[in-house]
């Protein structure tokens, strides 16, 4: 767990919002079944397989898995900076993100990309923590971090978790 006590009353705020201005429906599956904020960044640890949708240029959806790690509050992900999805990212930066562990957890979120680490402009503030903590997982010399590969944070507007268990999910 990475969050700040500010980043996670944020990430609250937005599980609040998010789950009370939801559809009647879906408020009758999630309320009851969800997570804190502290408790969803323990479970949210190490890699995470994201299905991360984007759109083309045409309007047409478009979905593939990422490397998902939830820091500070909010999802980060990679992918080749040849790849469809981030030529839909530059383009359409709106973005939408599951997280799913069997019937046991699903975190869903939809908001805005901000590439982190731009091939031709400065990277962002926190690029160079990132940046750290990608080397240290996937390891030093896995890729050209500057030339090969584009990160995103997908700062969140609409955030909900489903977790009926959470004995399941801590194996307690």
């Amino acid at each position: 767990m990475r969050e700040t006590p500010e980043e996670l009353d944020t990430l609250q705020s937005l599980l609040d919002s998010s789950l009370s201005g939801s559809t009647a429906h879906l408020r009758s599956i999630v309320e009851g079944r969800t997570i804190t904020a502290t408790r969803l960044t323990g479970v949210l640890t190490g890699m995470c397989t994201l299905a991360l949708s984007t759109v083309t240029a045409k309007g047409e959806p478009r979905i593939s898995g990422a490397d998902g790690h939830f820091l500070h509050g909010r999802w980060h992900f990679g992918t080749a900076r040849n790849a469809a999805k981030a030529r839909h990212l530059a383009a359409r930066p709106a973005a939408s993100v599951a997280h799913m562990r069997g019937e046991d957890l699903g975190v869903f979120t939809h908001g805005t990309v901000e590439e982190l680490n731009p091939e031709n402009t400065e990277p962002t503030a926190d690029w160079q923590e990132l940046l750290a903590y990608l080397r240290d997982f996937y390891g030093d010399d896995t890729f050209d971090w500057n030339r090969e590969v584009v990160y995103y944070r997908l700062n969140p507007h609409w955030m909900t978790v489903y977790a009926p268990d959470l004995d399941k999910l801590t194996g307690t």
